[in-house]
């Protein structure tokens, strides 16, 4: 055990609140879904079965499935020899965040006005800064 003054630091000790993680909802059960869990959450069937399209799996070949805080559907199937491909959308969302903050840095360098440089520079910017504080996130 290490002492106290080699301990990792925690949110408590300086007085930090973060927000709470909610555990995830189990939707799908032995192949069946589960609406009221599913409803609970703010999701419906179809964007269940869309998200399983994504996954390449059908219902009926799903043990468990679960959707986390972050909305993301994570399942476990029945055969674990049938490979899930690993959920891309994180990466997509941030993938387009940076195409959208280099066509707005595009668009600035392509105008001749003068309002419409300022405009697009500052939303670049703005949107430069959303991408530093998500990159974590949609990274992990």
């Amino acid at each position: 055990m290490l002492k106290k003054e080699n301990q990792p630091l925690t949110p408590k000790d300086v007085n930090l609140n973060v927000a709470s993680v909610k555990e995830p909802q189990a939707v799908i059960m032995d192949g069946k879904i589960l609406d009221e869990p599913l409803s609970t959450i703010g999701r419906n069937r179809r964007w269940l079965k869309t998200e399983l399209e994504k996954q390449g799996v059908t219902i009926e070949n799903v043990f468990l499935g679960q959707v986390d805080s972050d909305g993301q559907l994570t399942i476990d199937l029945f055969d674990d020899k049938l490979q899930v491909p690993a959920p891309q959308e994180k990466r997509l969302i941030l993938s387009t965040m940076k195409k959208c903050q280099a066509d707005l840095e595009l668009f600035a360098l392509g105008t001749e006005a003068k309002e419409a440089k300022h405009m697009y520079s500052e939303n670049s910017k703005k949107l430069q800064e959303a991408i530093n504080k998500v990159t974590p996130i949609l990274k992990g």
